[in-house]
């Protein structure tokens, strides 16, 4: 009586651990799919807040100036030239004004 009460539990614990690492995967590629694509762009970074380093300096967070053609952020794939910014280094919207 004793065994057969014991595989029944191993056979539910089973079951459950089972489960739950099944649910642990889907939540993991759920949480995938919901970001959002993004892509570099060059001369929006703000002064002290671009995600990362160029030429000058290997850091994110080190641009001396605000909007800066070769200070690169992540944006939202497709919105960065609507907000002024390039794909290409060195040649931002505002870069263009002079």
């Amino acid at each position: 009586m004793n065994s057969k009460y014991m595989n029944s539990t191993f056979v539910i614990s089973s079951a459950i651990v089972g489960l739950l690492a099944i649910s642990n995967v889907t939540f993991a590629a759920a949480a995938d799919e919901k970001k959002p694509e993004k892509e570099k762009c060059y001369g929006i970074a703000k002064k002290s807040l671009n995600d990362c380093g160029t030429a000058k300096h290997t850091c994110a967070g080190k641009a001396s100036a605000d909007d800066l053609p070769d200070e690169w952020k992540y944006a939202p794939k497709g919105s960065c030239e609507k907000m002024g910014g390039s794909l290409k280094a060195g040649s931002a919207a505002s870069d263009k004004k002079s």
